[in-house]
C-alpha cells in the first residue's frame, strides 16, 4: 500500500466539497457583515476596498459591492482633491505679512517622509486599479454585467483614459469568445469614444464573419454600421440598393454553408425589411377619418408613444390646427382628436404634417372625409436589378428545399423572399410554407400563426381599395377562417363595418369603440 495515492470515494469527495463550501460561506458572511458595518459608519477606506476585492474576485456579480467600491473611489478622489486645494492655499502668503529676519527664525526639524505622487498620478493610480480589478473579474466571468459596467464607469471618471488600449482589450476578449455580446456592446462604446471610422469597424466585422459565419453578434454589429455608411433616403429599406444586393449575396453564402444555423438567416430577414423600422422618430399616416360632427381619428404606420405632431386641416378658405390627441388602442398606433373641428360640406380638404401632405377624399352620403394608404412592401420600391437578385435567392432556397424539405430557416426565408418579390402572386404559396412551419417547428407555432394573420391582412388591405364596398365596409374572405388575430387595426378606422370570421368577432370590440 506504500507509495500508492489514496483515491477518495464519491461520498468522501462530496463531504470534502461540502466542508469547503461551508468555510467559503462563513468567510463570505463575515466579510459582508464587516463591509455593512463599515459602510454604516461611513468608513470608505482602503480596508473596505480590500474586503470588496476579496469577494468580487470570486463572484463579480454582487452589484452592491461594486456600488460600494464606487463610493470608496469617489471618496478617495474627493480627499485627494481637497488636500491639493489646501496645499495651494497654504503656499500663497498674504503680501502684507511681515517677514522675519533669518536670525530670528526658529530652527526647523527635518523629518524624512516619503514624497507624495502628483495629484494627477494619484488619481490615475486609483482608477487604473479599478480597471485591473475588472480585468481579473472578467477572467472569472466574461459575461458579468456588473464588471463591464464598472469598467465603463471607471473610464468615464478618467479624463486621460486610454481608449486605444481598451480597443485592444476588446480584440483580446473576442479571441477568447468571438460571440460574447457583452464584449461587442463594450466595443461599440469604446469605438465611439476612440472615434474609430465606421468603415474600419465594418471591415473588422467582415473578418470575424469570414472566420465564423455563426457569429450573431458580428452580424448585429454590421446591421448597425451599414445604415450609417450606406444610407437610403427613402427609409423603406436598411441601406442603399447597391449595397443591399452585395449583402444579400454574402449572407446567402453564409446561410447555405450551414442551413441549420440561425445567425445568417436572421440577418437576411433584417435585409428584407423584417424588423427594420427606419427613423424611430418618424411616422407615416396610413389612415385618417373626419366625420361631419368634427371628430377626427388618425392611424399611424407604427406604435408611437407620444403623438404631438403639428397637424393642419386645410380647406379652400380655412385652416384648422389639430393639436390635442389621445391614444385609443394599447400600442398607440391610433389617436383620436379631443377637439371638435368645424368643417364645410362639399369642400376639398388637405391634411398637412411635418413630413407628409395628404389630400382627403369625401366619404359617400356626406359622412365626412377620409384617407387610406395600403401597407407597403419591399417589392413596391425594388428596381429590376434588386428584384432579379431576390428571385435568384428564392430559387436557391427552393432548390435547397428539394434536398431538405423540413429546413425551417429555408422555409421561412423563402416565404419572406416571396413577400419581397411580389406578395400578391406568392400569397398562397407563402401561407403554405407557414402552415408547414407550424408542423416542422411546433414550439413557434404561435409566431407562424401571427405572421400568417399579418400577411393575410396585408393582402386584403391592398385589395380593399378596388372593392365596391370600399371604404365603409371591410370583409375578410372565407380563406381567412384560420386567423387567430387581427393586426393592422389602424388601417381599418375609416370603415363603418367589419365582416370578420366567427373566431375574430370578439377581436372587433376595439374597432367598435373607435366608431365616430
Amino acid at each position: 500500500m506504500h507509495g500508492r495515492v489514496k483515491v477518495r470515494t464519491t461520498e468522501e469527495e462530496r463531504e470534502r466539497k461540502k466542508k469547503e463550501q461551508a468555510l467559503k460561506m462563513k468567510a463570505y458572511r463575515a466579510a459582508m457583515t464587516k463591509i455593512q458595518k463599515k459602510r454604516a459608519g461611513g468608513e470608505l477606506d482602503d480596508e473596505m476596498l480590500g474586503l470588496t476585492t476579496q469577494i468580487l474576485l470570486r463572484n463579480p456579480d454582487v452589484s452592491t459591492l461594486w456600488n460600494i467600491r464606487r463610493e470608496c473611489v469617489l471618496e478617495k478622489i474627493r480627499k485627494i482633491t481637497e488636500e491639493e486645494e489646501k496645499q495651494q492655499e497654504n503656499s500663497v502668503k498674504p503680501e502684507d505679512e511681515p517677514k522675519k529676519d533669518e536670525a530670528e527664525e526658529e530652527p526647523k526639524e527635518v523629518v524624512d517622509s516619503p514624497q507624495k505622487l502628483p495629484v494627477e498620478d494619484q488619481l490615475q493610480s486609483i482608477l487604473n486599479h479599478e480597471l485591473q480589478l475588472t480585468e481579473q473579474c472578467l477572467m472569472v466571468n466574461p459575461k458579468s454585467y456588473n464588471a463591464w459596467h464598472h469598467r465603463c464607469w471607471s473610464l468615464e471618471q478618467n479624463p486621460l483614459a486610454d481608449w486605444q488600449r481598451e480597443l485592444q482589450l476588446c480584440n483580446k476578449y473576442l479571441k477568447y469568445d468571438e460571440r460574447n455580446f457583452h464584449t461587442w456592446d463594450y466595443r461599440r462604446y469604446v469605438t465611439g469614444k476612440a472615434q474609430v471610422p465606421n468603415k474600419q469597424e465594418l471591415d473588422f466585422c467582415t473578418e470575424k464573419i469570414k472566420v465564423n459565419f455563426s457569429n450573431y453578434s458580428s452580424w448585429h454589429h454590421r446591421s448597425l454600421l451599414l445604415p450609417q455608411l450606406y444610407p437610403n433616403e427613402q427609409q423603406d429599406r436598411p441601406m442603399s440598393e447597391e449595397k443591399l444586393r452585395e449583402e444579400l449575396e454574402m449572407v446567402l453564402t453564409a446561410a447555405f454553408t450551414d442551413p441549420n444555423d440561425s445567425s445568417a438567416w436572421f440577418y437576411q430577414r433584417w435585409l428584407l425589411g423584417q424588423g427594420f423600422h427606419g427613423d424611430k422618430d418618424a411616422f407615416t399616416v396610413v389612415a385618417f377619418r373626419l366625420d361631419p360632427h368634427g371628430k377626427a381619428v388618425i392611424g399611424l404606420d407604427k406604435p408611437f408613444p407620444a403623438f404631438n405632431a403639428k397637424v393642419q386641416l386645410v380647406g379652400k378658405d380655412s385652416s384648422v390646427d389639430i393639436s390635442s390627441w389621445l391614444p385609443v388602442n394599447r400600442d398607440k398606433s391610433i389617436w383620436k382628436s379631443t377637439e371638435t373641428i368645424t368643417i364645410e360640406a362639399q369642400e376639398s380638404y388637405e391634411l398637412k404634417l411635418p413630413n407628409q401632405q395628404i389630400k382627403l377624399s369625401a366619404l359617400p352620403l356626406n359622412r365626412g372625409y377620409f384617407y387610406f394608404k395600403p401597407p407597403n412592401s419591399l417589392s413596391s420600391s425594388c428596381s429590376q436589378d434588386l428584384k432579379a437578385e431576390l428571385e435568384t435567392q428564392l430559387q436557391s432556397c427552393l432548390d435547397l428545399l428539394d434536398y431538405e424539405p423540413d429546413s425551417k430557416w429555408t422555409l421561412l426565408t423563402s416565404s419572406l423572399l416571396m413577400r419581397a418579390i411580389d406578395p400578391s402572386s406568392h400569397h398562397a404559396k407563402s401561407l403554405e410554407h407557414l402552415q408547414k412551419l407550424q408542423k416542422v417547428d411546433p414550439l413557434r407555432k404561435g409566431y407562424y400563426k401571427d405572421l400568417a394573420a399579418r400577411w393575410t391582412l396585408e393582402y386584403e388591405l391592398n385589395k380593399w381599395p378596388q372593392s365596391e364596398k370600399f371604404p365603409l365596409q371591410f370583409e375578410l374572405d372565407k380563406q381567412s377562417e384560420a386567423l387567430t388575430s387581427l393586426p393592422y387595426g389602424q388601417y381599418l378606422i375609416i370603415a363603418d363595418e367589419l365582416g370578420l370570421p366567427e373566431k375574430l368577432r370578439n377581436l372587433a370590440q376595439t374597432f367598435n369603440e373607435l366608431k365616430l
